[in-house]
């Protein structure tokens, strides 16, 4: 695994700790939702106690559905296995401040069973394994995600109460690159901006997008792992700054039936020597790049629960609404689900699945899996496509959570790269949430059947 330079050296904390500049340390790690779960602890507390040993979390942390309710299915923690403990390490490569919360430092975690055995179904170590295998064919694997969110004037409180009906946008109409558009809110974009670079996330730009109230800030790519760290920190400090200023933002794939949410991921690789490897010579695609592009093609389908992991994820895919259908890639074509885009060593592909909802951790390990059964079984890469993908007959992405968690649970692709654990945990995931939502009644029966039926 490559370097990764902590924003914030522990030697450093122990000075901002003795003079009382920071007097609390969050740890955290990500749950399957890719949410950040954790303690704060005393900063002097956690210098002398958890640096070295760690603390202790409830292993159901890994096993609930997303309202935080124990569920069955999950064969790591249950009622009848007593609902133990994890240890939560702590990964000082990710030490930084958080500034938007007073005297603050958060680092992330890793997990471990009691013997110090991983925690297979996590996703921080679902990607660490990949990652890893990656690294024994001597690459390394850089990835920017571009999280898009649509801001309201309400707040969170007000939002829940309202039941998300008659929410008021920041913005009333398609603001899509308008600088008049994001000056709009300009101060809490500049707020976010500056207070993740001071979190130590290189900031590179901010636009407005089509839905209104819907924007985007980008951060420079980096290191698969960190930039996932990267991300969790950025989605959980976004949604806690604009509560401190009074609104409320969503990452939710699918609010309304405009344009979505999207994160598209982009990815590249490099040598040992730190050396894009995707472009030859000349600057097109490398041979390893093709195989690489191939894999993502194969097992795109049977990967689909990990780029969209919820009921909501597959309202997105909607023909002509820049959202893929298409199971086709090609040259800068937003049409196709993927997207090859840049020249030499900026050369690199982008999937343009996932959501704001993804899961970041889970979504690039399946990248990085899908790449390597590209590169293992030398597969050919089919010709792109050079018109609308919408309409020229490939094969389609799952419509429908239920028909992704299938693909999911019978992929011999999947089992091969993530093992048998994994494949079951997230396949219950996905049954929790079906289950969840075939008991609902909803707005929509309620307004067709009341009176109508």
């Amino acid at each position: 695994m490559a370097d990764r330079t902590p924003p914030l050296r522990i030697e450093e904390l122990r000075v901002l700790v003795g003079s009382g500049e920071i007097d609390t340390v969050v740890l955290a790690f990500p749950d399957m939702q890719g949410r950040l779960q954790g303690k704060r602890f005393a900063a002097s507390f956690f210098l002398d106690e958890v640096l070295e040993h760690g603390t202790e979390g409830c292993n159901y942390l890994l096993a609930v559905d997303t309202d935080m309710n124990t569920v069955d299915g999950f064969a790591m923690s249950s009622w009848s296995n007593g609902y133990g403990d994890f240890a939560m390490r702590p990964d000082l490569a990710t030490l930084r401040r958080i500034p938007w919360h007073e005297g603050t430092a958060l680092v992330m975690a890793d997990l471990a069973w009691e013997d110090g055995t991983p925690v297979v179904a996590a996703p921080r170590q679902i990607l660490g394994r990949q990652l890893e295998r990656l690294a024994a064919h001597g690459l390394t694997a850089h990835v920017g995600t571009e999280l898009e969110f649509i801001v309201f004037k309400d707040t969170y409180e007000q939002a829940w109460d309202a039941n998300y009906r008659g929410l008021t946008p920041v913005n009333q109409y398609n603001i899509d690159y308008s600088v008049l558009g994001t000056g709009r809110i300009e101060p809490l974009l500049r707020r976010i901006r500056n207070e993740m670079a001071a979190a130590g996330l290189t900031v590179e730009s901010a636009k407005g997008e089509c839905n209104p109230g819907q924007h985007e800030i980008v951060f420079r790519y980096a290191e698969a792992l960190t930039t996932c760290d990267q991300h969790a920190v950025y989605k959980t400090g976004s949604k806690e700054i604009a509560a401190q200023e009074g609104v409320a933002l969503t990452f939710m794939a699918k609010f309304n039936e405009r344009e979505g949410n999207s994160c598209h991921i982009h990815l590249s690789l490099r040598d040992t020597s730190g050396h894009s490897v995707m472009a030859d010579r000349d600057g097109a695609m490398s041979p390893l790049m093709r195989r690489f592009l191939a894999g993502q093609l194969a097992a795109l389908r049977d990967f689909s629960l990990l780029y969209a992991p919820n009921i909501n994820s597959y309202k997105r895919f909607q023909p002509g609404s820049f959202a893929p259908t298409a199971v086709a890639w090609g040259h800068d074509n937003r049409t196709c689900a993927l997207r090859v885009v840049g020249h030499g060593r900026s050369l690199r592909f982008e999937n343009r699945l996932p959501g704001g909802d993804v899961n970041p951790y889970l979504a690039v390990a399946g990248l990085v899996a899908a790449g390597l059964h590209g590169i293992e079984n030398e597969l050919e890469l089919p010709e792109a496509c050079e018109g609308n993908a919408y309409t020229a007959g490939y094969d389609q992405v799952p419509t429908t959570l239920r028909e992704a968690a299938g693909l999911w649970e019978s992929s011999g692709i999947a089992r091969a790269a993530f093992g048998d654990e994994t494949v079951a945990h997230y396949r219950n995931m996905a049954r929790v949430e079906l289950e969840a939502f075939d008991a609902a009644v909803t707005d929509w029966e309620l307004r067709r059947s009341f009176e109508r039926l």
